[in-house]
């Protein structure tokens, strides 16, 4: 016997005949004699201890005495009754079916067609009644008043032994086998064959299912006859009645009552034993049980003492069973007593090694988890929180040091004892690690079915504190204290919810890595978390977790510890290359990657940790400067300071990046970058005389490029520190930015003695200015050019002079590029002012027609004894940019001796130019000659207009006839007023525009 589920107590004894019948109505027993009495039996009031009853509907565990009898109630013996609660009528089986009226027992009815009838089933919601009397079966309707219906009449196999209703079937035992009766059509479906032994027993559950019995087993079947389970309920032997009383099963048996449980497996609960017993039946609150002469009830043990007395036993399942039975008004007691009972349970199972049911039963209590955690002395904690001890329960045999002794397998003492064990204990040492991962897995599992909701609500703490810091103190709540620290790392936990999710995530991480997890440790630091820094950045580093350390200082803002911990493993890393030990490589992109996400937030702590890896990974390091949008100025003035080596390669980045988002200061300073490499390389080579003005190594090329490409730096501050006899070619852009056109062609002609760049570079001023209001003629820079060539003495005369002039001049500024009208005369520049003056003067004055001679003579005339003019190149530079060349001008400055046929290749085209340009101007002439023409006409045509005045013409400013009157037509040719209204209009509308009228 498991515990005492139902108490029993004789109701009565020496009833004087045969008891064949009984049942119960309220508080009163009513039973059927062999002798065909009926008697009614009630609580016996003559004893002066009886307490009032609590329910005057419900059977007393009292003894009862008799209160009235009805001799001749049935001719023959009553076989069994019903209460009909809902009706109040009395349904009882005797030689025929007879209903009587409670409790004044006046017959209502007799169904005489149920004469010889063996057996019924009532089925109480609809009404119906359903009889078996020997191979037929009748089914009646009770009208609601005292008759009753016939429904349906049915033949059946054979003789029916036991029947039920089960919805809108009925399941009929018959002597071989058990048969569902359609009441509605009357088919017939096997369902499976009855016990050989023992009769059929058709027993219906609330639900509408049914057991139905063979031998000793209790089959469970749906309405249709349908197995529902594989499970069975087994009884010690048939019995011969089974009544159905939630959640327990109570069989009748000769000499005794079995109740078990409806639970699988469907343990045997009780055993009452009752010689002779011969009725069973279920009361209001009790099952009646009668023998021949005497009754005896079975009133159910309180709920709460049956939870204590399985708990006890340690049939925990039994007792949450029972439990969720407590009414709901005990919502409180019942989660109370279900806790405990969670609680004692998942200690039972802890202590047999099923470690995870214990976890599930832990959980299911809503323990808190400290409780839990407690049992793992190897957990290391928050200092800051108070860890209560397990708690002491009723009847546990384990006090708390045992529990955690045989809980926690983990501590550092027995691990430490277990390599100390002698061969003999080897195997124990093996089971005892196992247990301890278990123990630890179990653990896991818990804390990550806890952790969702208790992060949940912490996080929702963390929003609120941020939402009230937003918006002042004068909401604050009490429960926050807030602290101004950076990382979580260093808050003071305050909240409750808070606190407890530190705790769970220390644990857990510390769970993890004992069990060899470190990827799911690893994957709970990456995401939200609230690990305690100190206790886990100590076990992290024993345990040279270093990845997942520096998640935890990711995760708690602790960058710059992260970035010194990174760069430790990086050096280490590299001096362990050679090492064949597998450990853990780190490299510097590591540092890159942990970087970029805080270049938004903490551009001075990218700055200062890159410099670590920016010789090694110098691209990605400036990629990640460009990337992260840290302002220009700062990185350039940062590496200017702690890297100068790579200032050159971020900015050339930086330009081709985005080549307008760079500021002309650090243009300037990656000119000035260039320069002085070039310079340097400059003084090596010339310290070995091997310079040649033609190398170009790959720093000069990048300088070339820069001068020619962007306008940001000082043209003037770079030419200074050029050498005077060398890098003319840098020379020479730097002097075509300060629109020193002639001295930088000279340099092209005369010291680099290529013409093709100073073609190149004419092209370029030309296309520069092609699109700008042009100061001087387009073709100006190529007539520079032309007479560059044809007057080479000149242009080379005084040249270092000129230029040391124009760099030294005081107050230097940087004129525009391109802009012809930005070089005026002002302070020290009144010297470049007169030459480009002279030049002009000289293009554009007219030429004496009579004096026969050219420019070029006049030159040549006056400097005798010059070098040669350099006549191929001018000849070359006529042909080939004939198109772009004031023709009148250049023929002008041509030496006499020109030959007409060498011109030809300028000429050719350029005189066909000019004549189509004159036809098309020609043709253009006289189609506006034309459209003029056209105009004059229409004007004329228009002027002829005839207007016919009448006697009915009226003014359309008056309305007044014209009559005589001097009258204006308006341009439309229609309309007519009068001359003085149309001189009165006109003064109203110079009044109103504020314009004094015009006398004429």
């Amino acid at each position: 016997m498991v515990h005492n589920a139902y108490d029993s107590f004789e109701l009565l004894n020496n009833c004087p005949t045969k008891i064949d019948s009984i049942e119960s109505y309220g508080s009163k027993l009513i039973l059927g004699c062999s002798d065909g009495s009926l008697r009614i039996y009630g609580p016996d009031s003559s004893g002066a201890d009886r307490s009032p009853p609590s329910d005057q509907h419900a059977l007393r565990k009292e003894p009862y005495a008799p209160e009235r009898t009805i001799p001749g109630f049935s001719k023959k013996p009553i076989l069994s009754m019903e209460v009909l609660e809902s009706r109040e009528l009395l349904l009882s089986l005797s030689e025929s079916i007879a209903f009587h009226r409670l409790p004044n027992l006046e017959t209502i009815a007799v169904i005489t067609k149920a004469k010889g009838a063996n057996v019924y089933s009532w089925d109480d919601r609809r009404g119906f009644l359903c009889f078996a009397r020997q191979k037929r079966v009748c089914i009646f309707r009770h009208d609601g008043g005292r008759g009753f219906v016939e429904v349906k009449d049915f033949g059946v196999p054979d003789t029916v032994k036991s029947m039920s209703w089960c919805g809108e079937n009925i399941c009929l035992g018959i002597r071989k086998e058990y048969i569902i009766l359609n009441a509605t059509n009357g088919a017939l479906s096997e369902v499976f064959s009855s016990g050989k032994i023992a009769p059929p027993l058709v027993v219906a559950l609330p639900s509408g299912e049914l057991i139905l019995g063979k031998e000793n087993i209790g089959v469970f079947v749906d309405q249709n006859g349908k197995l529902l389970q594989a499970d069975r309920i087994c009884w010690s032997e048939a019995p011969t009645v089974v009544v159905i009383r939630n959640p327990y099963a109570i069989a009748l048996f000769p000499r005794r009552v079995e109740i078990r449980s409806l639970r699988v497996p469907y343990p045997l609960i009780q055993t009452i034993v009752l010689r002779n017993a011969r009725h069973l039946i279920k009361s209001n609150n009790a099952v009646v049980v009668g023998l021949e002469n005497s009754v005896y009830g079975l009133f159910p043990v309180p709920l709460g003492a049956q939870i204590v007395q399985l708990t006890a036993s340690g049939n925990f399942e039994e007792a949450l069973t029972l439990c969720k039975l407590l009414p709901p008004e005990d919502a409180s007691l019942r989660a109370a007593k279900e806790a405990s009972i969670h609680i004692r349970y998942a200690h039972y199972l802890f202590e047999n090694g099923c470690y995870e049911e214990a976890m599930e039963h832990f959980l299911a209590s809503q323990v808190d988890i400290t409780y839990v955690l407690s049992l793992y002395p190897s957990i290391v904690l928050p200092k800051t929180t108070a860890v209560p001890e397990p708690e002491k329960l009723m009847d546990l045999s384990l006090d708390a040091s045992q529990l955690s002794r045989g809980s926690s397998g983990l501590s550092d003492d027995l691990e430490t004892m277990v390599p100390q064990l002698s061969e003999s204990e080897e195997h124990a040492a093996l089971e005892f690690k196992k247990m301890s991962h278990n123990t630890l897995m179990a653990l896991i599992k818990f804390l990550q079915k806890k952790r969702f909701s208790i992060v949940e609500k912490a996080a929702a703490e963390g929003t609120e504190e941020v939402v009230l810091d937003a918006f002042g103190d004068n909401f604050a709540s009490s429960r926050f204290k807030k602290s101004n620290n950076k990382g979580r790392g260093n808050i003071q936990i305050n909240s409750a919810a808070r606190e407890m999710a530190a705790i769970l995530d220390t644990a857990l991480l510390q769970a993890l890595l004992l069990t060899g997890q470190s990827s799911a440790a690893l994957e709970l630091l990456k995401g939200l978390n609230y690990c305690d820094v100190k206790i886990c950045e100590e076990i992290l580093q024993k345990g040279n977790h270093y990845a997942a350390l520096l998640e935890l200082y990711r995760s708690n803002s602790m960058h710059c510890e992260a970035l010194k911990l990174l760069h430790q493993l990086v050096e280490e890393s590299k001096s362990n290359q050679s090492q064949a030990e597998p450990i853990q490589k780190f490299s510097p992109e590591a540092i890159i990657e942990y970087l970029k996400p805080l270049c938004g937030t903490d551009p001075m702590l990218v700055l200062e940790f890159s410099m670590l890896v920016l010789e090694s990974c110098p691209t990605q390091t400036i990629e990640l400067f460009l990337s992260g949008n840290i302002p220009a100025d700062l990185v350039n003035s940062y590496l200017k300071q702690h890297a100068p080596n790579m200032q050159g390669r971020y900015l050339e980045l930086m330009l081709a990046m985005n080549e307008n988002g760079i500021s002309g200061n650090l243009q300037n300073e990656m000119v000035q970058i260039y320069l002085s490499e070039v310079l340097e390389w400059y003084s090596e080579l010339s310290a070995q005389q091997i310079w040649d003005e033609k190398s170009y190594s790959p720093t000069r090329k990048k300088l070339l490029s820069a001068l020619e490409s962007i306008s940001g730096y000082n043209p003037e501050a770079l030419l200074r520190r050029l050498p005077p006899d060398a890098l003319f070619e840098e020379r020479a852009i730097l002097l075509g930015k300060m629109n020193q056109h002639e001295l930088a062609l000279s340099l092209y002609v005369h010291k680099l003695h290529v013409p093709e760049l100073a073609l190149a570079y004419c092209d370029r001023v030309y296309e520069a200015v092609i699109h700008q209001p042009p100061v001087k003629s387009s073709g100006n820079i190529y007539l520079t050019l032309l007479q560059i060539y044809l007057n080479p003495q000149k242009t080379t005369k005084n040249f270092e002079k000129r230029i040391t002039n124009l760099v030294s001049s005081p107050n230097p500024s940087i004129p525009k590029v391109g802009s012809a009208a930005s070089i005026k005369a002002k302070g020290g520049r009144k010297k470049i002012a007169s030459i480009e003056g002279a030049e002009d003067m000289r293009i554009t004055s007219p030429t004496s027609t009579d004096s026969g001679r050219s420019d070029g003579d006049a030159e040549e005339s006056s400097e005798e004894g010059s070098s040669a003019i350099m006549l191929d190149q001018v000849l070359d530079l006529l042909s080939r940019r004939w198109d772009k060349i004031n023709g009148a001008q250049a023929l002008k400055l041509l030496p006499r001796e020109t030959k007409l046929q060498n011109l030809l290749p300028f000429l050719g085209p350029l005189l066909k130019k000019s004549s189509e340009a004159y036809r098309n101007f020609s043709v253009i002439k006289s189609l506006r000659q034309s459209e003029n023409l056209q105009v004059k006409d229409e004007l004329y045509n228009q002027r002829k207009a005839v207007v016919k005045i009448s006697g009915d013409s009226l003014c359309s400013l008056c309305n007044k006839k014209i009559g005589t009157s001097v009258f204006a037509v308006y341009p439309n040719g229609k309309t007519l007023v009068h001359f003085v209204c149309f001189r009165d209009s006109q003064t109203m509308k110079a009044v109103v525009k504020g314009s004094p009228l015009r006398k004429r």
